[in-house]
Parts: structure tokens; sequence; C-alpha cells
């Protein structure tokens, strides 16, 4: 499976797990409801689906321009610390606001978070593409066969 239809699914499996998490995380770690931290989730969700179309179109396009073909372990490690850096310093204002609490309090929230989720990135864009196969952008040149 190669671009649109590629990230559109992964997005939407990513977020619909994402908003499960966090809603969870938001109820246990504040004096929030769960339609508040399903609110939140969901806006929050919205954000990084946004951010995650933007961040692996700039990654692809990057990667596309590499010598070196294929997705090792470092550049795993650095798609899935970029992606959460920018989340992070967008979220914790948002939780503080959102949920009525402090800024020390939304930032160890969103570390618990950020925590979960940069394993989860990484995690999850490893078995994405183990089940659907590398993007062409990562695929070794002139390879047809789907590379994992």
């Amino acid at each position: 499976m190669q671009g649109i239809k590629r990230k559109i699914v992964y997005v939407t499996a990513y977020e619909l797990i994402a908003v499960t998490v966090c809603s969870g995380g938001f109820v246990a770690f504040s004096d929030a409801s769960l339609q508040m931290a399903g609110a939140l989730s969901v806006t929050t969700s919205l954000i990084a689906a946004l951010w995650n179309f933007v961040f692996n179109m700039l990654f692809e396009a990057w990667e596309s321009r590499q010598a070196r073909r294929g997705r090792s372990l470092l550049r795993r490690l650095v798609h899935a610390v970029a992606f959460e850096a920018v989340l992070f310093a967008m979220f914790v204002p948002l939780i503080a606001w959102w949920l009525d609490v402090t800024l020390l309090h939304a930032l160890a929230m969103n570390t618990g978070l950020a925590v979960f989720f940069l394993v989860y990135t990484f995690v999850f864009a490893w078995c994405f593409d183990r089940i659907f196969g590398l993007p062409a952008s990562a695929q070794a040149l002139g390879s047809t066969a789907p590379a994992r």
C-alpha cells in the first residue's frame, strides 16, 4: 500500500488507539470527567492527526533524498522523537487550560503520555511497515517487492 491511502490508514489506526489511551490517562490523572477527557483526547487527536500527516510528508520527502535507503533503528528513533517533540510543546498548555490544572501538572501528565507515545509511535510504525511493507521512499532503488 502506497501514497495517500497508506497515510490515511496509518493516521486513522494510530489515532483511534491514541484516543482510547489518552482518555483513560486524562481521567486517571485529573479530576476530569470521561466526557471532558474524551473531548480533549479527540481534540489532541485531531491536532496530532494533522501533524502526523504533515510530518510524515516532510519526513518521507527528506528520506527520499537520502543515499541510504530503508529504515534503520536510528532513523525510526529520529522519526518518533521528532514527531513527539513538536506535539509535546503544543499539548502542555492545551492540557493545562482544558483540564484546569497547573502547567506543572499538565507537564507531568504530558510527560507520562509522551513516554508512552514515544514507545507506541516506534512500535506502531514498525508493525505497520511489517504488515503493509515499507513506503516507496524507504524501499531500495529499483525494488518492486515490499522491503521490510
